[in-house]
């Protein structure tokens, strides 16, 4: 039986870092919102006939084998460690050798959460080979516990969800549980004012939100008074995408911007700044990074007909446009 998969990547609109516990207990009303984009992430498991493990990563260009589990169990540094690691989560429940081939259409250190996506495929494609009959909140547990294994810092809840259900959505962190709520948007007017650009820079995640998470688990007030700030901006991110009041959107994209800078001076670049500045000259309205900052994707909303302005004042900055639209589904596994 060969099981494929494939789950959408996201961008973050508002109350990123909130969604890493526990910060938002100390935030009464937390909440994240985001929606899926059509940049998948893939994964393929083909069975062998021998005891034989292989893994390659298209997007990456490595691969790696093993002669059997107990090989790849023993290998303290694998050279793809999402792969060795999830599959390490079902090694009991697998029999034989096979084949684990994984893509992603998300650019390198973009911060459109292609990793977090990349589990959500893997981890759903072995809940299916070894009949583990996780539930989709199960499956956002594992794959999330299993990041945290691999970047050795506690990571954050929101980058999953898009990957689980698609759409445009609002996950509200509670002392009793995480729960997602659909926004309900007018897709063909959303996506005529959305343009994503990649600066082409890598950034470690992991190393910025552990940064701002530790300031603020230290008793750093100022932080404490930025999150406070952010969590009601993402609160009214939640109202303004529901109303499609778009100008409100806009004025609060650049007020979360101006105040996750303030948590971390480190997420903005030159470049960075200068695409922000050049694109609200052709009608762009607001803008944020996505993800952690210090590079990968810049998240803008433009004025509608103004996305081929936009995309040309991003290009001459010397970045890159990465088309997308919404992605209407979350993760889906077929089987052959």
């Amino acid at each position: 039986m060969t099981i494929t998969a494939q789950s959408p990547c996201r961008v973050d609109l508002a109350g990123g870092t909130l969604d890493i516990w526990p910060l938002y207990l100390y935030h009464p009303g937390a909440v994240t919102v985001n929606f899926a984009v059509d940049r998948y992430t893939y994964c393929t498991i083909r069975p062998r006939e021998d005891d034989r493990i292989v893994l390659t990563s298209t997007d990456l260009k490595k691969s790696e084998e093993y002669t059997s589990m107990v090989s790849l169990l023993a290998t303290r540094k694998p050279a793809l460690g999402l792969h060795a690691w999830a599959i390490r989560h079902f090694a009991n429940r697998i029999e034989g050798g096979f084949e684990l081939e994984t893509n992603s259409e998300a650019p390198a250190g973009a911060g459109i959460s292609g990793s977090s996506a990349l589990l959500i495929t893997v981890v759903s494609a072995f809940n299916k080979l070894c009949g583990t009959g996780y539930s989709i909140e199960r499956v956002r547990e594992v794959a999330q516990n299993i990041e945290a294994q691999i970047i050795r810092v506690p990571t954050g809840a929101q980058d999953y969800y898009p990957a689980m259900y698609g759409g445009v959505g609002a996950l509200e962190l509670r002392v009793d549980g995480l729960v997602r709520k659909p926004i309900e948007v007018d897709l063909d007017d959303f996506e005529s004012r959305i343009v994503l650009a990649y600066t082409g820079v890598p950034r470690n995640s992991g190393v910025n939100n552990w940064e701002v998470t530790k300031a603020h688990l230290d008793g750093d007030k100022k932080v404490h008074r930025n999150f406070e700030r952010i969590c009601a901006i993402a609160q009214a991110m939640r109202v303004a995408l529901s109303k499609s009041d778009w100008p409100e959107v806009a004025r609060l994209l650049r007020e979360e911007w101006s105040h996750r800078r303030k948590n971390a001076p480190g997420i903005a670049t030159p470049l960075i700044d200068r695409l922000i500045a050049a694109t609200a000259k052709r009608g762009a309205r607001g803008a944020k990074v996505c993800g952690a900052g210090g590079g990968g994707c810049v998240f803008f909303l433009v004025e509608p007909g103004a996305k081929a302005a936009v995309t040309a004042s991003i290009e001459e900055e010397g970045a890159t446009v990465l088309p997308v639209r919404v992605a209407k589904r979350g993760v889906r596994v077929k089987t052959q």
